[in-house]
């Protein structure tokens, strides 16, 4: 079926897989990913629309990424598209995790797969910084928006402030400024007035609101009803069969309370999870929550994904009528269920309010201040990242700095060649990707790592 704006659902599902396969590297590759096959290569929508969208979904509770992908498959292809794009970019994750998992519990740590995970993190580490300078040019076009998102990164790294008061602040700022008169926040990724986009800068898409996407359509408040008792009824009936002290109806509540409130993303929840799974439910040791975060790094997927491996060994370890492996398999996949439906929902309800703020003038500035300060986001988590991967200590005093005696120094090498492939010979992310993974396996073979 073709569309008007001329990209065939089918196309769709083949460059929506594609971006899933490719989704390493937590939020900040992930973006990075969709901005250069959907905007840059594919020219689906235009970059201030892309930017629109991205600051809507940082605003919501659970993965901006999965989520954005959402936003912009419901624009391209209406709820099927919305669902196609959303389920396709988490569903490799869901399949690496659980395959991961059962490795995990049967045989331990594999040398091979250790190296791979390895490899890959030096070449994700690569393509966010290239991702994090091309979205900079783009979104900080005069100097307020690029103090702004400074003031973000320090508030979030050295202040440690919360990652929703960031965020209602930039947007406080933009939309004060504008309504004083300044230009900074006003018009597109530019800032300073009038779009900068030219005609063809609006993508296939075009600049107006799709008629599905406008508010009070039928159908889009349909599917959020539906999403919302998708949501809701598997748990309600999981609590009745099970009872809530069992271990299914504990994941069944406690994961669907993480999904109203993983504002920030996965690292502004997982201290939280990782203490209640830990301490108050005894379904992981303190160290397993590290290593399913490794798994979730390195997998294509978001990383919130990590809440798989956590329902995984808390079903695992009670498994009650059901195999150890039954039992964990269950256990995962409900904790993926009610984590990930709230996020079609919260698109399918909330997107065609932001369509519709497109054209306010004062709201679609406070966007604006997100939108400079979700830069400043993605550079916090980069160098949280980068920080995690290449050295193994960190201070007790201060938490965020590293010991500089623990440097990996098989990891620094394998990044100095992911930038070099990256920057100095421009490779695309499936050669570097490969390159790093061959190398991190090898490495890890010749016990190096």
């Amino acid at each position: 079926m073709t569309t008007p704006h001329g990209v065939t659902f089918a196309e769709a599902v083949r460059v929506w897989a594609r971006v899933a396969l490719l989704s390493f590297g937590g939020p900040a590759g992930q973006i990075a990913v969709m901005h250069r096959i959907i905007v840059e290569e594919k020219r689906w929508i235009g970059e201030q629309r892309f930017l629109h969208a991205l600051s809507y979904c940082t605003l919501l509770p659970g993965p901006e990424a999965q989520q954005l992908a959402t936003y912009i498959g419901w624009l391209m292809h209406r709820t099927r598209g919305g669902l196609v794009a959303g389920g396709l970019f988490i569903l490799p994750g869901i399949l690496a995790i659980m395959a991961l998992s059962w490795i995990y519990v049967l045989f331990g740590n594999l040398a091979a797969i250790e190296g791979l995970f390895f490899g890959l993190k030096a070449a994700v580490l690569a393509i966010v910084v290239q991702a994090l300078i091309r979205l900079g040019r783009r979104a900080l076009a005069n100097r307020v928006r690029v103090a702004l998102a400074a003031a973000a990164f320090l508030a979030l790294f050295v202040f440690d402030i919360a990652f929703p008061i960031v965020i209602l602040i930039a947007a406080a700022i933009g939309y004060a400024a504008t309504t004083a008169g300044s230009p900074y926040f006003a018009g597109g990724a530019g800032g300073h007035g009038a779009s900068k986009d030219a005609p063809e800068g609006h993508g296939l898409l075009g600049p107006d609101i799709p008629d599905h996407a406008r508010t009070g359509n039928r159908t889009t408040l349909l599917m959020a009803g539906v999403f919302l008792l998708a949501w809701l009824i598997p748990v309600a009936l999981v609590v009745h069969l099970s009872g809530p002290a069992d271990q299914f109806g504990r994941i069944a509540v406690f994961f669907s309370k993480m999904a109203v409130v993983t504002f920030g993303g996965a690292y502004a929840v997982l201290a939280y999870v990782a203490q209640a799974a830990v301490e108050t439910y005894g379904w992981l040791k303190p160290g397993e929550m590290l290593d399913g975060l490794g798994m979730a790094e390195t997998t294509p997927g978001p990383l919130i994904m990590v809440l798989q491996f956590v329902g995984f060994l808390g079903a695992y370890r009670a498994p009650g009528p059901f195999s150890p492996l039954l039992a964990g398999t269950l256990g995962g996949l409900l904790a993926t269920w009610v984590t990930f439906a709230p996020c079609f929902l919260w698109i399918f309800a909330g997107a065609p309010w932001i369509e519709a703020l497109r054209g306010n003038r004062a709201l679609s500035s406070a966007l604006n201040g997100i939108t400079a300060a979700v830069v400043g986001v993605i550079a916090n988590l980069a160098v949280w990242f980068a920080l995690h991967a290449l050295f193994t200590r960190f201070s007790a005093t201060t938490p965020a700095l590293p010991i500089p005696t623990s440097l990996n120094p098989a990891m620094a090498g394998l990044t100095l060649l992911a930038f070099a492939l990256a920057f100095g010979k421009n490779l695309g992310m499936t050669y570097i990707l490969a390159i790093c993974a061959g190398a991190g396996i090898a490495l890890r073979l010749l016990n190096v790592t």
